[in-house]
């Protein structure tokens, strides 16, 4: 079996999974009040397992491409894949894990912008002129909207700053 159809089966376990906690344990714990309401907390969850069932079955199932076809631009050969920027990749996952690790300690605004920042040039992004205000402002509206508009507290500063 071919790898893009393994990777379809452990994202259908995973949805499936997913799935379970969703419909089964999720609407154990709400109190009586909101079982009367047309949307639970668990509704966009329950959507996303079903959707992501749908559409690794249909990866499973679909017809394999010719073996002598011409391969198309964007697709991945996996005979060619230590050319491709796996570091890169990798890194912006441990970035990734590095902003959601300093959320509480730093504060929203500097893990968001340092992240930003950090990412763009991890990418390949040199224009810091450009860079560093467009990640102010990105996070800065962020914020904003967070705080100010949907009035959930998001602490800007760091901890040690409030």
């Amino acid at each position: 079996m071919a790898l893009d159809r393994w990777i379809a089966l452990a994202f259908i376990a995973l949805c499936c999974v997913y799935g379970y906690a969703a419909f089964f344990t999720m609407d154990d714990i709400l109190p009586p009040i909101l079982r009367r309401n047309p949307i639970w907390p668990s509704t966009f969850p329950k959507i996303l397992a079903v959707a992501g069932i749908i559409v690794g079955l249909i990866v499973l199932f679909s017809a394999k491409p010719a073996a002598k076809a011409e391969k198309a631009d964007g697709t991945i050969d996996l005979s060619r894949l230590g050319e491709y920027h796996i570091w890169q990749a990798i890194g912006l996952l441990a970035l990734m894990v590095a902003y959601a690790m300093t959320l509480r300690p730093l504060g929203f605004l500097t893990s968001t912008v340092l992240f930003l920042v950090l990412g763009a040039t991890l990418l390949g992004e040199r224009k810091f002129h450009i860079l560093i205000p467009v990640a102010v402002i990105g996070a800065g509206s962020i914020w904003y909207l967070v705080q100010e508009v949907l009035g959930i507290f998001l602490r800007p500063w760091p901890a040690f700053l409030v």
